[in-house]
This record gives structure tokens, sequence and C-alpha cells, in this order.
């Protein structure tokens, strides 16, 4: 019973730690990630965390990850459901604005774009692998939606996800400071004239 018991409530702690981490992460970045804090919040001694994460490094990482996996499981996935084209570039887009709006006060995968830019080491190099497939990910969708002929045949993929991320950062930016409903609706009519800019 023991030995089939043991490495799940070990998974379902090392869970609760991360769930822990990722809240705090959100508020102080992975720079502001204090072993101590940590232990307190969950109710374990530092050694305990340890005993999950090796390291800081190793539960940042871990942090980034979970962040990673929120973002995808909340903004990704949802838009998959609709058909090929602008219809899913646009569900990408509606659903991201949803993130910010539940993460304006705190975003770990944005604070850590800022931490990490112009260091070099595993959190940079894992910063730089998310922002990498993220984009390669919008390219696809425009790319089918060029495809589709919802989109002009010259259609920029890469140019066009950049001016996608660069909306999306103001709004993160607007909505952190002034709120977010002005700043999703300043959004949304961008992001109608971004549209319109790149059809025939």
């Amino acid at each position: 019973m023991t030995t089939t018991t043991a490495p799940g409530k070990r998974a379902n702690t090392r869970e609760t730690i991360l769930d822990h981490a990722y809240a705090l992460a959100r508020h102080d970045g992975l720079e502001g990630l204090s072993i101590g804090t940590l232990a307190a919040a969950v109710g374990m001694s530092k050694s305990g965390v340890f005993a999950h994460f090796g390291s800081r490094e190793e539960l940042q990482l871990a942090v980034l990850d979970a962040g990673g996996q929120r973002f995808m499981t909340t903004v990704l996935l949802p838009a998959l459901k609709q058909p090929r084209g602008l219809p899913r570039l646009r569900a990408i887009v509606a659903s991201w604005s949803e993130w910010v709006r539940e993460h304006q006060s705190g975003c770990v995968l944005l604070s850590a774009a800022s931490e990490y830019d112009g260091r070099n080491g595993a959190l940079h190099d894992k910063v730089v692998s998310q922002q990498v497939d993220w984009r390669g990910g919008l390219q696809t969708a425009i790319a089918q939606a060029v495809t589709e002929g919802q989109l002009r045949a010259d259609t920029d993929t890469a140019q066009l996800a950049f001016e996608i991320y660069a909306l999306m950062l103001g709004l993160h930016h607007d909505a952190g400071l002034f709120g977010f409903d002005e700043a999703g609706q300043r959004a949304a009519q961008a992001f109608e004239r971004l549209w319109r800019s790149w059809q025939s």
C-alpha cells in the first residue's frame, strides 16, 4: 500500500508547491521567488521544498513550464475548436485577451521575458524557447488563413505574428495600468484594422 501511494502523494505535494510558487511569481516575478516565503506559504521547511526542487533555478524553470502549460490550455486549445484560418486566429486573440484580463495584475511569462532578456543561462533559454514556440504557433495559424484565402497570398507570416504580439503587449501594459475594459476595447479596434490591412 505504502509503495503505491507514496509516489502519488509526492507528486501531489510537488504540484501544491508549484501552485503556490506560481501564485507568488505572478506578483513578485521569478527573481522575487523566495524559497523561505514559499516554504512558509505551503507549511513546509526549506529542506522540504528542496526535496522536490533541487535548486531555486529548478523551481523557477518548473514555474515557467507551468505558466506555459496554463497559457496554452487557456489560449490555444479552445481556439483549435474553431475552423482553420481567420476564425481560429481571431479565437486565439480572443482567448489571449481573456488571459490578459485574468492576469493583468501579473503574468509570469511576460515578467520572465523582461527579467531574463539580457541574461545568459537556463532561464533565459527557456524563455526564448517558449516565445519562439508560441510565435511559431501564431505563424502556423496565419499561414492557414492564407491557405484558406482569408488573408492575402503575399502575407508575411512573421511580420503579422510580430504585429499581433505587439498589440497584445500593449494590451497587457494598459490593462495593468489603467484597467482592462478600456484597454480591451482599444485592442479590439486595433485588431479589426490589423485584419483588414492583411486582407485582399
